[in-house]
């Protein structure tokens, strides 16, 4: 029997002493599923019938089940993450007069497919205070989108992560070039 797109959730199984047709559908994170044999059936064509019957009562089945909200999910850390602070890093850039600037760059989502950022820069605030800055607007985002699932801050009273990393450590940075 070729593959098809009718034979959606339908899959052949010929292994040692099973054979038969394996039906299965997922909903809200179950699976549901069942084995059409050969033998029980009367033969391959009658499984195939079977199982095709049992698919399409299966999906109405299915429908008829609202589906679970997706939740998001919270990413607290990353190893590619170099100031301490997820969403939150340092940019070098030039501006459109050639002019060379940093800045504390925030990023978030405030729905899924939709991203926003921001900046803080180094030499309006400092590079501590646009840190700090930048870490505080993050935060905040977070808690608006996630509430109680994002904690407002590390810890109740300061910022617990490190102002900035060592120049060293910031892949290119002037220092580096």
């Amino acid at each position: 029997m070729p593959r098809k797109s009718t034979n959606k959730g339908i899959s052949r199984i010929d292994s040692g002493s099973t054979h038969g047709w394996f039906v299965r559908g997922y909903r809200n994170g179950k699976t549901h599923s069942k084995l059409f044999s050969d033998r029980k059936c009367g033969g391959k064509e009658a499984a195939y019938e079977m199982a095709k019957a049992y698919r399409e009562e299966l999906q109405v089945r299915l429908g008829d089940v609202p589906k679970d909200p997706r939740k998001r999910r919270v990413v607290s850390s990353d190893s590619r993450n170099k100031t301490g602070e997820l969403g939150v890093s340092l940019i070098r850039r030039k501006g459109p007069n050639g002019q060379k600037y940093e800045a504390y760059s925030v990023s978030w989502r405030p729905e899924p497919g939709k991203q926003k950022c921001t900046s803080f820069s180094v030499k309006k605030y400092g590079k501590e205070r646009a840190f700090e800055m930048a870490v505080k607007h993050r935060r905040k985002m977070m808690q608006e989108v996630h509430g109680d699932a994002f904690p407002a801050s590390k810890t109740n009273e300061h910022i617990d992560v490190p102002l900035y990393p060592p120049a060293e450590e910031i892949e290119g940075h002037p220092d580096q070039i």
